[in-house]
């Protein structure tokens, strides 16, 4: 597409003398403001996609791709729980008892999530089961509970040391309710990695849950784990068909929609904004074209003299743009990539540095700052990034190409 005599000449204008000082810095910008651009994009689509990914692990890891609700068959749910296991696409589904209580421990109280489960179930989840947890929950029975790290943190509360539950309305007497409390040995701590669950939720045996909050053999729902999540739909329908009218079905995505409908909208405004850097380089692209096309008049109508076509200087002008661009972009992209893929050790580099949190779990609700880099994602922004480079090119390339040699020798 380009000879040797465009090329020699486009890579000659792209090394300008000290006298042509200025148009060089102008297109120095050019090049960075496109490798920042690019970079940014990169690195803020790939933490949007790290929060997305992240939160749907989390939140499915503690409550399933589908939840069913017992609702008035919350006291026969065994009839529904085996009818939902013996689905052809359900890959594990459990009981679950959720309510609220308070507790205490030296003297420090806060309300806290209640979940009631098997140990036979919470062995098989690998969002609670993973290298974080302390303890074990091979004997959870009795009076067991397990809290999450951030709690523990927060009430100074280790493994063999009791906690105890109290809850308002509790046992009812002639004269009234009197709060109800017990004692519980903590015999795990778990860290999901999600701020809200290791805060503010505790796990129970599921029989022991009954007793306390004095609802015997009922839970709340059924959390189901599927093969496929793509089968999500068809499990659904297909559930709504075999089960009692009295149990109602959801999905993870209508239980959690709101988050992650302010994620997506979150990421596609982000990627709305970083694009205009891309194009406030694009245009100062032009502007150094434009001045270099007015710096190298002369040398334009001497090249047509001696016999360079129209075509010819487009190309040496469009090549010099595009060199811009292309660099950039592939100087933007490795940038991008490299910190995206080492972004939660550069955030504990820097917060050691200025001493601070830059990244508090409690406002983000993730205990690190995820990335997730889809290639997909990064061709496109290397796409954009050069198709309104070589638009940018194009018009001062042409501009050059239509200069009358005769008038730009009289200048």
């Amino acid at each position: 597409m380009f000879n040797l005599f465009e090329r020699t000449i486009a890579f000659r204008y792209l090394r300008s003398p000290r006298q042509e000082g200025f148009v060089s810095v102008i297109a120095g910008f050019s090049f960075i403001g496109i490798a920042l651009g690019v970079a940014t994009l990169i690195i803020v689509m790939a933490v949007m996609n790290g929060f997305r990914a992240e939160l749907y692990q989390k939140l499915v890891g503690m409550r399933g791709h589908v939840m069913v609700m017992c609702g008035a068959s919350q006291d026969h749910w065994e009839n529904g729980l085996e009818l939902t296991k013996s689905h052809k696409d359900v890959d594990f589904a459990y009981p679950v008892l959720e309510k609220q209580a308070i507790a205490t421990f030296h003297g420090q109280a806060r309300g806290i999530g209640v979940l009631g489960m098997r140990s036979i179930d919470l062995m098989q989840r690998p969002a609670i089961i993973n290298e974080n947890l302390n303890g074990s929950f091979e004997n959870f029975e009795g009076q067991k509970i397990a809290i999450g790290s951030r709690l523990a943190h927060s009430i100074n509360a280790q493994i063999g040391q009791n906690i105890t539950l109290l809850l308002p309305d509790g046992t009812k007497t002639p004269f009234g309710s009197i709060p109800k409390q017990v004692s519980f040995e903590i015999v795990a701590i778990f860290e999901i990695g999600m701020h809200e669950f290791d805060k503010n939720i505790v796990f129970l045996p599921l029989t022991t849950a009954q007793q306390f909050f004095n609802c015997q053999n009922t839970i709340n729902h059924i959390d189901v784990l599927l093969k496929d999540l793509k089968s999500s739909k068809q499990v659904i329908s297909d559930l709504h068909q075999q089960l009692p009218p009295a149990f109602d079905i959801i999905d993870w995505q209508h239980s959690d929609s709101q988050i992650f409908q302010a994620v997506q909208v979150e990421k596609n405004v982000m990627f709305i904004i970083l694009t205009l850097i891309i194009i406030i380089a694009a245009f100062n692209v032009i502007s150094s074209l434009i001045m270099l096309v007015k710096d190298k008049t002369r040398d334009i109508a001497i090249l047509r003299t001696m016999g360079a076509s129209k075509g010819n200087i487009l190309r040496i002008f469009f090549l010099t743009g595009s060199c811009i661009g292309i660099g950039g972009t592939t100087l933007g992209i490795l940038l991008g990539v490299g910190f995206a893929h080492n972004i939660e050790k550069i955030r504990k580099i820097v917060e050691k540095m200025l001493g601070t949190e830059l990244f508090n779990a409690e406002v983000y609700f993730l205990s690190k700052l995820p990335a997730k880099i889809i290639w997909e994602e990064v061709v496109l922004v290397a796409a954009i990034s050069l198709i309104l480079t070589f638009f940018a090119t194009f018009y001062p390339s042409y501009r050059a190409s239509r200069l009358d040699p005769v008038e730009a020798l009289r200048l």
